[in-house]
């Protein structure tokens, strides 16, 4: 999806020209939203009368859609196809579903996360592969747990990186997220430990006439190794 946006932007740009599409235009189809239909009964309980929480990956069919669908009923943003390397996963407890992840590529441009790791254009463009996005996070409307906001959020986080590496044969070493102002608050994130390192311009990678029409969101990193900024300024 990446590579699809740029080649479109260049083609728009003049600098490359592209055949005619093969097969129709579905864009229009996303982002998906469906109806929330008739909710479970509420989960109301302690975090420790939960139980030991699981986290596990999304690796199948069937589990892929039971997440899209979940995501496009629930979440507010609606479900849309992750941007370039991604995972997703489902924290539950004893069997029962009670929040959604979703990973993806991080985001070309953003001034805050920039300025707070000290990159320039041409190192990020050479080291922005080592940062993933939390695109998706949702804790299923019916569950009212105090406090499992940020529990899930740690346990995905410790999870991760392992399987990051399996899957694409490196480690990240910074996760970010955008928590969009004034609807949330991003106690959740401030609570497991993630850095609240400035706010966005409302403006969003396709604002080419600066008009700003996005809402703001604050910037939240969430170092994974120590010498992170290491990592991203290596310039070999």
């Amino acid at each position: 999806m990446s590579a699809k946006v740029a080649f479109l932007a260049m083609h728009r740009d003049g600098l490359i020209a592209l055949p005619p599409p093969r097969h129709k235009n579905t864009n229009t189809a996303w982002p998906l939203r469906l109806p929330p239909g008739e909710l479970p009964a509420p989960i109301e309980a302690s975090l420790a009368d939960l139980g030991p929480l699981c986290c596990r990956p999304v690796v199948d069919k069937a589990a892929s859609g039971k997440w899209n669908e979940a995501i496009a009923r629930h979440h507010y943003l609606g479900h849309h196809p992750l941007p370039g390397a991604q995972r997703r996963y489902i924290v539950s407890a004893h069997g029962t579903d009670l929040a959604l992840f979703g990973f993806g590529a991080a985001a070309w441009k953003c001034a805050a996360r920039d300025a707070f790791i000290g990159w320039d254009p041409e190192t990020r463009a050479k080291r922005l592969y080592l940062v993933t996005g939390n695109a998706r996070f949702l804790i299923l409307p019916w569950v009212r747990v105090p406090n499992l906001a940020s529990a899930a959020l740690g346990l995905v986080v410790r999870m991760l990186c392992d399987d990051w590496e399996a899957t694409y044969a490196y480690r990240p070493v910074l996760r970010e997220t955008f928590v969009e102002t004034p609807r949330f608050t991003g106690t959740s994130y401030r609570a497991a430990n993630w850095l609240h390192v400035g706010a966005t311009k409302g403006r969003g990678k396709l604002d080419r006439d600066h008009s700003a029409r996005l809402a703001v969101k604050n910037v939240y990193l969430y170092p994974l190794v120590r010498d992170f900024r290491r990592h991203l300024v290596a310039r070999a």
